[in-house]
Formats: structure tokens, sequence, C-alpha cells
């Protein structure tokens, strides 16, 4: 990550570790009726480390990472999503837990006009949640890739938003070196440069051309080269939509 927001999650994990000690030892629990919890959001495209940064602060604090299944909180009925809620927020307090809740556009949605009883219970939903946040006086992560859908109310709330773009030039190189581990065996003819150069790729996609290409040369039995890399390049790229060619490969395109 670029070094000032580096930073500004050093700022934040601080804010997480000296809570005692600035609410209560120097009494500023006093003076706030509520939202004493640290609530942050994570912003930016898919791939670019927010999940793996929220593992690295709650590693770095000592604390445990509850990472919310959505799939296991919204339920069709009524009330029960706002019971699961419940139930989360209650387990964090007593654990000091930091709450996770990735894909946070899924849950803290905008609220819409309400036309039918479906919309009704959605926006109820919606503030419930809003009003659990507030009240919890723990550290609430939240990480979208979509942050204009987030609802207003929200991010009106979030303390700190900490925006992860997508790595440059010299930051993909290393996140290309860095992904390799030592033992691995390596091929010195890969040309980590020129993949850092041509492939504006984020670092979890990075990651899934490096194992895939490991995979391509444990199957071969052999080390890890140049035209394992290419292939899983390309298997990346057509996953995400896009049919390389030769002006993507240049020079290595005669691989695939």
């Amino acid at each position: 990550l670029p070094p000032a927001i580096v930073t500004r999650l050093k700022q934040i994990a601080s804010a997480i570790r000296h809570r005692a000690l600035v609410y209560e030892t120097w009494g500023f629990d006093a003076r706030l009726a509520s939202g004493k919890g640290l609530l942050v959001l994570f912003a930016g495209p898919s791939g670019t480390g927010k999940t793996m940064t929220a593992g690295v602060m709650a590693r770095d604090l000592g604390l445990d990472l509850y990472k919310i299944d959505l799939s296991s909180v919204v339920s069709k009925y009524i009330g029960e999503t706002e019971k699961n809620l419940d139930r989360i927020f209650r387990a964090a307090q007593s654990s000091n837990a930091i709450l996770f809740f990735d894909e946070a556009d899924a849950l803290f949605g905008k609220r819409s006009e309400v036309k039918d009883a479906h919309d009704r219970y959605a926006n109820i939903e919606i503030s419930y949640l809003l009003q659990k946040i507030e009240d919890h006086d723990g550290a609430v992560i939240l990480a979208t890739n979509l942050t204009k859908n987030i609802d207003d109310a929200f991010a009106r709330r979030m303390h700190c938003v900490v925006k992860f773009p997508v790595p440059d030039e010299e930051q993909r190189e290393r996140l290309w070196r860095g992904m390799v581990p030592t033992q691995a065996p390596v091929d010195p003819a890969v040309d980590f440069q020129f993949l850092a150069a041509q492939f504006p790729l984020a670092g979890g996609d990075i990651r899934n051309v490096v194992l895939d290409a490991a995979f391509r040369a444990a199957e071969d039995g052999q080390v890890i080269t140049m035209p394992h890399l290419v292939k899983a390049i390309e298997q990346q790229l057509i996953k995400q939509g896009r049919m390389p060619g030769a002006a993507d490969f240049r020079q290595y395109y005669d691989l695939l």
C-alpha cells in the first residue's frame, strides 16, 4: 500500500489499542452519550487488500477478527435478520473482537422509497443496523467495492474512510516478487518487471496468477517459468472478461 495509507492504518490501530486509556482513564466516556466505538470503512476495487489488512490489524492488536458471513445473517423471515445481528454484536461485545463486514454494501445499502411491505422491512433492517453499530463501543470495519451503494447515514457515521487503490507498477513488481516463497523453485529468466509493467493487476489477482503458475509447474515437474506465468495470466484475464492478445503479451505471446 502507499505510505500515506499505511500511516493512516497505523493511526486506526493505535486508536483501537488506546481506547481504554482515552475513554476510561482520561474520562472521555463521560463526554459521549453514544458513538464510543470506532467505525472504519475500507473502500476499493476487489483484490486490493481490504480483507487482508483487517486480519493484519487484528493480529497486530492481539484481537480476534469476526468476519461476518452475510448468508448466515440476512433472513427472508421478518425479524430474523435483526435477531442475528443482535447476537453478533453481543458476542463481539463480550469478546472485545473486531467486527468485519465484507461486501458491506449488501447489508448497509441505501434505504429506498417505500412502495411495498418488502421495502418497509428492508429499511427497518438498515435502520436497526445503524442503531446497533452506533451503540457498539468496539471496532467495526466495513469493506466494500461499491462505496456509492453504502447508505448515506452509515457513511456520515464513519470515523475513518480508507481508500485502497490499485497498485502502481512499482508496487505490482513488489507484489509479484513477494508472492513467490523463497523455497519455491523459480526460473531466473522470469521477467517480473515486464509482468508488473504490462498487466495492471490488483494484489489478489497476482496471488491467483502466481498460485496457478505454481500448480502448473508442479504438474510439469519443474521450476516456475515464464510460460507457466503467462498462461496463468491469460486465464486470469479471461476470468475477468477480457480476451488477451499479442499486444498484451508482446514478446512472450508465443509462449501461450
